[in-house]
């Protein structure tokens, strides 16, 4: 099934999610955080899919949000968060455990989104990101949650409060991505990951991760507290320099 710029593809009881957008580094517009949060949704209660896999294909995974996308949204007056706020209660709610194989650059929501993955896989040449900051905003997707609970608070501090980039080292170091491969061998060593936790029980599967992981319902509320500071910024002094700055930029 494709969509637009996302594929979804199922086999081995997998479904298989690829952002297909190579000419903007896979950035996310609106349309695609709708098509992804179908694509996760619709799996809950299909008993054939046991697991899942995000993926960007090779040489990237995703640059993050789409700004012009965004802006554009903004000045239009919908509600610029409501596409990836679906999507982010759609990895909140999941119950189905998800994969994630990275080949490139995750930027933002690229690297916010592999908290709520259960297994990463990224290649040496990948990095991440989530500088938020840089435009004068603040975490997203229950990041502020996540990150320091899997990585420590120093950690979480440098990359959401600093804005600094993690490699692919760094990043397994930190303990949110599982397993480092060659560039080009992600979505390979994922299939192999998936085909792994197909055959086990899958209700005991369920259950397991249920205890292990945070609850939805935390979860969600700190979704909507960011949700909610996010929406504040970027009425922001700052942010509206950041943002006229980057347009400026995009001008010339």
């Amino acid at each position: 099934m494709a969509n637009g710029n996302i594929i979804v593809t199922e086999e081995h009881a997998t479904r298989v999610i690829t952002l297909r957008r190579p000419s903007k580094k896979n950035a996310i517009t609106q349309d695609m955080y709708r098509e992804m949060s179908r694509a996760i949704d619709t799996a809950q209660n299909n008993p054939d899919i046991r697991c899942m896999i995000i993926t960007g294909g090779s040489g990237v995974f995703t640059a993050g949000d789409d700004i012009d996308d965004f802006l554009k949204a903004d000045k239009s007056g919908a509600d610029t968060l409501s596409n990836g706020a679906k999507f982010l209660y759609s990895l909140a709610l999941n119950t189905k455990p998800i994969i994630a194989a990275v080949d490139g650059v995750a930027i933002g929501m690229g690297t916010v989104l592999l908290f709520h993955c259960d297994y990463v896989l990224a290649s040496t040449a990948a990095t991440f990101s989530a500088p938020y900051i840089h435009l004068g905003l603040v975490p997203v997707g229950a990041a502020s949650l996540l990150m320091p609970q899997t990585m420590g608070y120093q950690r979480a501090f440098a990359m959401l409060v600093m804005g600094r980039t993690f490699t692919a080292a760094e990043a397994h170091v930190a303990g949110f991505v599982n397993t480092v491969v060659s560039p080009g061998h992600t979505e390979v060593e994922a299939r192999k990951v998936a085909r792994e936790i197909c055959r086990l029980p899958a209700e005991a599967v369920a259950i397991s991760r249920k205890l292990l992981r945070v609850a939805p319902e935390e979860l969600t509320r700190r979704i909507d507290q960011e949700g909610h500071l996010f929406g504040e910024r970027l009425k922001s002094v700052e942010a509206v320099a950041a943002f006229n700055a980057f347009a400026n930029r995009k001008r010339r």
